[in-house]
């Protein structure tokens, strides 16, 4: 099996690249300065020659609130780059994991969102990425699409590594608790995805690591974990005031992952834990 990976210098991509390298499986990856997904031609001539059984479409535009400034970039990159991967996935016969986000729902009460559940996101971000939903649902038979939410891993910023910065400056941070959602790690998730691809279970799925948090939780367990003094002072999303609108609900089931046979991720606080080893740290 050959796969094309997508993003490989975010998060995602080079923990997908590292678990395909391991594995054996035979891979290329892409970062932006490789490949402008932007530009149709470009993306179907890579795939015409490297000739991919599978694309990992890691690529994003991730700005979410600077989305909100620049509109017309964010869904350059994640609606038509998306749809230039879909298009040439149809032509050269790939199979495309797509990967989305929680934000394409509107994150209303407290109810599990299902992946069958009607879409409705609030920003930018969340829109644009609905729409490279829709074109891999267009163009394509064989696709994954997967949603996840609070990734943190580590080739790139995230928001523990926030909360670990501001630690060692300030014996107080503002955070946000009246969003609920669930972590993902980028080395649980990866291995997961890299499944996916050699199965026919295509589809939608919701995946991230088990258990719910708020972000002052999940600060706070960061502080534990780290041995850090450093206190949480809860806030409301409106006193965070933040540019682009967030779902207060980020609740995604994984019922579906448990249905085709998937194995689902370790709780949240493992993972924390186990990504402050990564990082020499606690």
């Amino acid at each position: 099996m050959k796969v094309l990976v997508t993003g490989e210098s975010g998060q995602l991509g080079h923990d997908v690249c590292l678990t395909l390298e391991r594995r054996g499986i035979a891979h290329k990856g892409l970062s932006s300065k490789d490949l402008d997904i932007r530009d149709g031609t470009a993306v179907q001539r890579v795939l015409e020659e490297y000739r991919p059984d599978a694309v990992i479409h890691c690529a994003a535009y991730t700005g979410v609130d600077r989305a909100e400034e620049e509109p017309e970039a964010c869904f350059a990159v994640n609606a038509q780059g998306t749809r230039n991967i879909a298009r040439a996935c149809a032509l050269t016969g790939a199979k495309l994991l797509y990967i989305s986000t929680d934000y394409v729902f509107p994150g209303k009460g407290e109810r599990y969102y299902a992946p069958e559940d009607e879409t409705g996101p609030l920003s930018v971000y969340g829109k644009s990425k609905l729409e490279g939903e829709r074109a891999v649902k267009e163009l394509l038979d064989r696709f994954f699409i997967i949603r996840t939410s609070w990734v943190f891993g580590i080739n790139g910023s995230n928001f523990i590594r926030t909360m670990l910065r501001l630690s060692e400056t300030n014996d107080t941070v503002r955070v946000v608790a009246d969003q609920v959602g669930s972590p993902t790690y980028t080395a649980d998730l990866a291995p997961l995805l890299c499944n996916m691809i050699q199965t026919e279970k295509y589809g939608i799925y919701h995946v991230t690591n088990e258990g719910l948090c708020s972000w002052a939780e999940l600060a706070e367990a960061v502080f534990a974990a780290a041995g850090r003094e450093t206190k949480v002072q809860r806030i409301t999303t409106e006193e965070y005031g933040a540019k682009a609108p967030r779902p207060k609900n980020s609740r995604l089931s994984k019922a579906k992952l448990t249905e085709q046979g998937f194995s689902r991720l370790p709780l949240w606080q493992d993972a924390v834990k186990r990504f402050l080893l990564e990082l020499n740290i606690g």
